[in-house]
C-alpha cells in the first residue's frame, strides 16, 4: 500500500499545473517543497532514476510529454513501484477521459483533473480506486448531473 503525502504536476517550464496535499503542512512548507522539487526534478537527466530521497520521505516522479508528475510518499509504507503505477494509471485515466490528454486539458479543465484524482486517491493519501473503468463511469455520471443542473438553470 502506498501512502501519498502529495502529488504535484509541474510543466517543463516549472509552472505548477496541479497540486494535491494529503498531509497537513503550512503554506510555507508547501511552497518550499514545491520550489525545491521543481528545481531538483527539472535538473535531472532523462536516464536518471525516478526515485529520490527528499527530506524525511521519498519522491517518485515520471515525465509524460510536457508534464512531470511528482509524488511524495511515506518512507515506511510507501512503495515506489506502486507509486509509479499509480501515476501511470492517473495519466491513462485522464487520457481516456479527455481523449489524448495534454497540458492544456489540465489547465482549462483542472476541476475534472482533480475529480479524477479524488476518485483514485482518498483524502488520507491511500488508494481508493484503481479501476479505470469505474473511475470513468463515475466521471460520466458526474458529467451527466452537471449537464442536468445546467439545463435546469437555463429552463428556469
Amino acid at each position: 500500500m502506498t501512502q501519498l503525502r502529495y502529488l504535484l504536476l509541474i510543466s517543463r517550464q516549472g509552472k505548477v499545473r496541479l497540486m494535491k496535499w494529503y498531509t497537513p503542512l503550512s503554506s510555507k512548507e508547501k511552497t518550499k517543497i514545491t520550489n525545491e522539487l521543481t528545481q531538483t526534478v527539472l535538473a535531472r537527466k532523462p536516464k536518471m532514476c525516478n526515485i529520490i530521497n527528499y527530506s524525511d520521505h521519498k519522491v517518485v516522479y515520471r515525465r509524460y510529454a510536457s508534464l512531470y508528475f511528482i509524488a511524495g510518499i511515506t518512507p515506511d509504507i510507501g512503495n515506489e513501484l506502486l507509486t509509479l503505477e499509480l501515476i501511470h494509471r492517473y495519466v491513462e485515466t485522464m487520457d481516456a477521459y479527455f481523449g489524448n490528454v495534454c497540458e492544456l486539458d489540465i489547465i482549462f479543465n483542472f476541476t475534472k483533473a482533480y475529480d479524477i484524482l479524488n476518485e483514485m486517491i482518498m483524502c488520507d493519501g491511500s488508494l481508493a480506486e484503481s479501476s479505470k473503468r469505474n473511475i470513468l463511469q463515475t466521471m460520466t455520471a458526474m458529467d451527466s448531473m452537471d449537464n442536468h443542473d445546467k439545463l435546469d438553470r437555463v429552463l428556469s
